[in-house]
């Protein structure tokens, strides 16, 4: 036991020490994000970009359960989630299939706001039956929606969540996340562990809504770039 405590002492010297703020967190997953829609859209064939765009997903699901912890406004807080969903889906379709209008895929933040409304019900929920009532009906949302990472994605959401307090189990558990996802390329997003295990708990400096106004814009440039390619050809 002694030697347990003492190892979480150390490591949260580490934390403080060389650690990363929620801000620098956004940062790293933004850079991921970026370089996976560029391989997806403007380089199909580098699977490298793909693998890097891995590590986006997790960081964001952590940092979406911290924002939750911190909130001040939740329904502010839900209410500027679905404002960028509904503004990325057109610039989301368009660099996903050409197409300015479709109901088969919805874009990320759409799984964010499930997952968001999930917290706050699983926090108002008694006991753990009913706490996991409230997951599994998010996980069904998801997958009615069709949303990005589907019910994967919120249960990553509630994995984050559920093990806060315990930080290894977590680790373990969102490693475990990466590879039962199905698809090889996602082993990849284990990587994500480490920058999240090195949050030191600190806000940093604020995004505003850069991260949210972002999204919607990096796709309609990489869009638009990819049509002038096809144009040049």
């Amino acid at each position: 036991m002694k030697v347990a405590e003492q190892r979480t002492t150390e490591w949260q010297d580490i934390q403080q020490k060389i650690g990363l703020s929620s801000f620098a967190l956004k940062m790293i997953a933004i850079l991921t994000m970026t370089i996976d829609h560029m391989g997806f859209i403007l380089f199909p064939q580098a699977l490298w970009m793909r693998g890097i765009g891995r590590l986006a997903f997790p960081i964001f699901c952590f940092t979406l359960t911290e924002g939750f912890s911190h909130t001040h406004d939740l329904k502010r807080y839900i209410q500027r989630m679905l404002v960028v969903g509904l503004l990325s889906e057109i610039p989301f379709n368009l660099a996903e299939s050409g197409q300015i209008f479709s109901i088969e895929h919805q874009n990320v933040f759409f799984t964010l706001l499930i997952g968001l409304i999930m917290l706050h019900y699983c926090e108002k929920a008694s006991g753990n039956a009913m706490k996991a009532e409230v997951v599994i009906v998010a996980m069904f949302a998801a997958e009615f929606l069709h949303t990005d990472y589907g019910a994967w994605g919120v249960l990553l959401i509630a994995i984050f969540w559920f093990t806060r307090e315990y930080k290894w189990y977590q680790a373990v558990l969102v490693g475990g996340w990466n590879f039962l996802f199905g698809i090889p390329i996602q082993y990849a997003g284990i990587f994500a562990i480490l920058p999240i295990a090195l949050y030191n708990g600190k806000k940093g400096r604020s995004t505003g809504y850069f991260f949210y106004l972002y999204y919607p814009v990096h796709l309609l440039i990489l869009y638009g770039i990819s049509q002038m390619i096809v144009i040049g050809r």
